[in-house]
């Protein structure tokens, strides 16, 4: 494989941006990093960013920088903040785009929309990504678990920079996917998203929850209300790491939705990461989640075509009370949303 010619530019060294970067730079490729943290920021350049868990384990010399210092411009930017973060970030980062480049959205949600709208469509590159990673300290990074990585252009076709964008992330992910069909894969990973949250209204873990027989029912009402939205936008759902989003489509018998979710739970049994990043969030680092740049869409959209979705608004409002601390971690959480 080609090492790149210019720099890469990972904007966002957490969790997903320091595992990808991390692994392209132990590859050879040249990459400068983004974050916010100072903290972070300092102990990358002066001690290197640390990759633990399973999957590898190394430590590599690196460059980075916080958004006010950074200087030059670049042809692709790996976005990897927080989707609540995209706004700032965009403004942020368009001075260091080139007039040619594009910025792909290494994010959860429907971040494309938000940055295509700020950039232009040519300008945004579209990916998807389920991998298991947390940032645990300034310069520590855990890898957990592979997961599905794919990246498409937003109007389906294949062009050269989407080629060399998915062999960059093949250094990263052997099997990632370049498809025709990214919007099929984010709607899919909103679908899983609404159970990532409501697994995150306990202590127990993504794998234990999943598994609980007696939520079972609620948790595919919840995922068929992300899924019926999509279906009134006529996306053509794609399947990933176990889950088959048209398992939880209309008309699909339950028996399928009961398939994907032992899937899953299966997937999630393999990996190192227990608990989900909103988990991480609420619990260890005690601060807002993505809830409303993740769901809220899902709401608003649902809204315009017509499909209520009752159990994605409460769990919502429930993760809201947990951020606010008015509510506690507990399978009660559960039985409330039911």
């Amino acid at each position: 494989m080609v090492v790149a010619k210019t720099p890469l530019l990972v904007w966002g060294a957490g969790a997903m941006g320091g595992s990808i970067g991390g692994v392209l730079v132990n590859e050879g490729q040249p990459v400068s990093f983004v974050d916010t943290d100072r903290g972070h920021v300092q102990e990358m350049n002066e001690r290197g960013l640390r990759v633990t868990g399973p999957i590898s384990a190394f430590q590599v010399g690196v460059e980075a920088t916080h958004p006010e210092d950074l200087r030059g411009t670049f042809s692709t930017i790996f976005l990897c903040v927080k989707a609540h973060h995209t706004g700032d970030a965009l403004t942020q980062l368009r001075p260091h785009l080139s007039d040619t480049g594009a910025v792909v959205s290494i994010q959860n949600g429907l971040c494309e929309l938000e940055i295509a709208e700020a950039l232009g469509r040519e300008r945004t590159v579209g990916a998807f990504v389920n991998f298991g990673a947390d940032y645990l300290e300034p310069g520590v990074i855990h890898w957990g678990g592979r997961g599905a990585v794919v990246v498409g252009e937003l109007d389906g076709n294949t062009s050269p920079r989407v080629e060399a964008i998915h062999e960059l992330l093949r250094l990263f992910e052997p099997d990632a996917v370049l498809t025709g069909n990214i919007f099929g894969y984010l709607w899919g990973k909103l679908a899983y998203a609404a159970l990532l949250f409501a697994t995150a209204l306990t202590d127990a873990s993504i794998a234990d929850v999943l598994a609980e027989k007696e939520y079972r029912p609620v948790l595919i009402d919840l995922a068929r209300e992300v899924v019926a939205v999509a279906e009134a936008r006529r996306v053509k759902l794609e399947a990933f790491d176990g889950f088959n989003p048209e398992a939880f489509g209309s008309g699909a018998p339950i028996g399928r939705a009961e398939r994907s979710l032992d899937d899953l739970v299966a997937f999630n049994r393999r990996s190192a990461k227990t608990h989900s990043g909103i988990w991480r969030d609420l619990a260890v680092r005690k601060r807002s989640t993505e809830v409303d740049a993740q769901l809220g869409p899902v709401v608003g959209l649902g809204r315009e075509l017509g499909v209520v979705t009752p159990l994605t608004e409460r769990l919502i409002a429930q993760i809201h009370e947990i951020e606010r601390a008015e509510r506690e971690f507990s399978w009660e959480n559960l039985e409330a949303l039911r």
